[in-house]
């Protein structure tokens, strides 16, 4: 019998992707979404008869009954995503991204697997000398890595939960976002030739985002040994400083010009280096290099062509 995944947020950044893999990997797919941002990117599902799509709210109780109730997985992506957009609204932050969640677990019965996207940023303000683990302190410094902390550890108090440290993800995907590092770094370069940047020794994690949605059918295919822990999920080999990554970016746009400035700082002072090793013995590993994504990255960016208020 096919199993059914219901996923909030179906239509974001990662959630347009993970529908088309786990549709090609043969489950069926119900995803939910509010569509705040004007977006129609799962057009090209609508002909597979495994596919349902509802607009609506993920905060929406009965809603939410509904559609939990025909679930054999559940994977809760709506959030509103960092720091900056979460100060912005502290009411749809705690709501969407803790209540919403809560609303789920409290629904949902204990048969049902829940696979919760939790962020790395999580760990706090670090050193960026020594690698943050599973068992490393969660120390939360924005009210969007505090809520997504509190809605994973509360999950991971109920049954049949996996949680999955995502690190900076980056990739295209049909719900494009230019605000993640080296999709932004990528974008200025093509665009711009040039960027400005703060923190330049500052480290972070990197991994492809259908490297995420792989990850998400690994879970629900191994989750019996799985449940019950948090996973960091990156790619080992992408534990860099933004200068690091700025370079990495040049290598495949030569002109690109790069100026070191304290401009500014990062609310959720993220410098650190990640470990997945947990991930690797469970069986799972990233495979998509940073490489791979600033090529598929610079393709892409040839599509958006000219800006609506640019001549050239």
């Amino acid at each position: 019998m096919t199993q059914r995944v219901f996923i909030t947020g179906g239509a974001g950044y990662i959630g347009t992707i993970l529908c088309e893999q786990l549709l090609d990997a043969g489950y069926a797919v119900t995803a939910l979404d509010n569509l705040r941002y004007g977006q129609a990117p799962l057009f090209h599902l609508c002909s597979n008869p495994n596919f349902e799509f509802f607009v609506g709210d993920a905060r929406d109780e009965s809603l939410i009954k509904r559609f939990v109730k025909e679930a054999d997985v559940i994977i809760p992506l709506a959030a509103i995503v960092g720091a900056g957009a979460c100060d912005k609204d502290p009411w749809a932050t705690r709501s969407t991204n803790l209540e919403a969640v809560q609303l789920i677990n409290k629904i949902r019965s204990p048969r049902q697997l829940i696979i919760y996207p939790n962020t790395n940023s999580g760990y706090g303000t670090k050193s960026g000398d020594q690698f943050c683990t599973e068992d490393s302190p969660l120390d939360p410094i924005t009210l969007y890595g505090q809520t997504k902390v509190q809605a994973e550890l509360e999950l991971l108090d109920s049954p049949n939960a996996i949680t999955l440290r995502l690190a900076t993800v980056f990739g295209m995907s049909p719900r494009m976002r230019l605000d993640l590092l080296v999709n932004h770094f990528t974008y200025a370069a093509t665009f711009d030739g040039y960027i400005v940047i703060f923190e330049k020794d500052f480290k972070r994690n990197y991994i492809h985002i259908r490297d995420i949605a792989d990850c998400f059918n690994y879970c629900i295919q191994n989750s019996e040994r799985m449940i019950g822990k948090p996973y960091n999920a990156g790619l080992d080999k992408a534990n860099l400083s933004k200068a690091e990554l700025a370079e990495k970016v040049k290598e495949y746009v030569p002109n690109f010009f790069i100026h070191y400035a304290e401009v500014g700082s990062d609310p959720d002072k993220r410098n650190y280096v990640v470990s997945n090793q947990r991930l690797r013995e469970a069986g799972f590993e990233a495979r998509r290099t940073l490489d791979d994504g600033i090529k598929e990255l610079i393709k892409g960016y040839r599509m958006l062509g000219r800006g609506q208020f640019k001549n050239v």
